[in-house]
């Protein structure tokens, strides 16, 4: 089957104003934040989830609910804590004492966008509920399972770990996300513009709902038509690989890898390249769209060992380590 990347192309540049329109209603209340920005517009075409880590007032939580509101869609936020149950997210069943029978009462969980605040801030239970509806899009409730709504996404934040309260979370949560980004503190003229924007009594400016499900979805499917070429697609295994076998690759640093990224790093790679190759309105893959996603795709996917914590090493030293290393097509 024969691919007409002219035609991707210029399918991919007609749909820059939709793109642009979405970046222009966030910044009317977001001040700078652009690859937080970036990585949940890429989280929304490839249609999966994102994990949010920062210290608190660094605008996670309204990255996110700004984008629901723009989104012509139905939005929750579930705001974790030590007490919450598996039940108040997914729901549970009531029993009728009139009719003698039990009523399904769905929970949160059944909306298109869902804010998962501070989800590390809940016991291990309570974020495991979460597992079915994320990689399954449905959950179970008694006896029978429930689809969810489409499109579907869960939207966490979480304060990092040392912070009081708080829970790490599980590795097999953790893997369900596609990203993981870090939000740093603003720079000094943007901290000035959000002093100009915030700091009054009034309140925020509200965001035009500018795109539908329709438009995700038709936005998807043409992600899925981006061309990527075979070398680009050795170029995505050979990094996930080293992560797992970096002597192959020769790196001394296998010491400081406890376990490297699982084949998910893989697919969600290849998806977040196309993604990214769409926003910048082309047609086909390029190493650098790779490169650009590989940094949030595959810095919670690489465990780190002891003896690297003991030399200060990070997971994101170990992922910028191999992508300084391992040959770009």
């Amino acid at each position: 089957m024969s691919i007409d990347v002219r035609q991707i192309g210029e399918d991919a540049a007609n749909e820059s104003p939709v793109i642009n329109r979405i970046r222009t209603e966030i910044h009317k209340v977001i001040v700078g934040q652009e690859k937080l920005i970036d990585g949940l517009l890429l989280a929304l075409l490839c249609n999966n989830h994102v994990l949010i880590e920062g210290v608190p007032g660094l605008a996670k939580t309204l990255s996110v609910t700004t984008l629901a509101k723009m989104l012509r869609a139905s939005f929750q936020r579930i705001q974790f804590t030590p007490d919450l149950l598996p039940a108040d997210v997914i729901g549970t069943l009531i029993y009728n004492p009139k009719t003698g029978d039990f009523l399904t009462k769905k929970g949160p969980i059944f909306a298109n966008i869902i804010l998962a605040d501070e989800i590390n801030r809940a016991p291990a239970k309570v974020q495991s509920a979460l597992l079915e509806a994320m990689q399954e899009r449905q959950v179970t409730i008694g006896d029978e399972s429930y689809s969810l709504d489409d499109p579907f996404m869960v939207m966490a934040t979480q304060n990092p770990i040392e912070q009081e309260g708080t829970y790490p979370l599980p590795e097999a949560q953790i893997d369900r996300f596609m990203f993981k980004l870090t939000v740093s503190y603003p720079s000094r003229s943007d901290e000035q513009k959000i002093l100009k924007r915030m700091a009054g009594t009034e309140p925020l400016i509200d965001v035009d709902p500018v795109i539908t499900p329709d438009d995700v979805k038709r936005l998807r499917r043409l992600v899925d038509t981006i061309y990527m070429d075979e070398k680009i697609e050795e170029y995505i295994v050979n990094l996930v690989e080293a992560t797992r076998n970096p002597d192959a690759y020769k790196m001394d640093i296998g010491h400081f890898i406890r376990y490297g990224a699982s084949p998910r790093a893989t697919i969600y790679l290849a998806m977040a390249s196309r993604a990214n190759a769409l926003i910048a309105g082309r047609g086909y893959v390029t190493p650098q769209d790779v490169k650009t996603i590989a940094m949030d795709v595959l810095r919670h996917r690489v465990v780190i060992t002891y003896e690297a914590e003991a030399e200060e090493k990070t997971p994101e030293n170990i992922v910028e380590k191999i992508l300084q290393t391992v040959d770009v097509p």
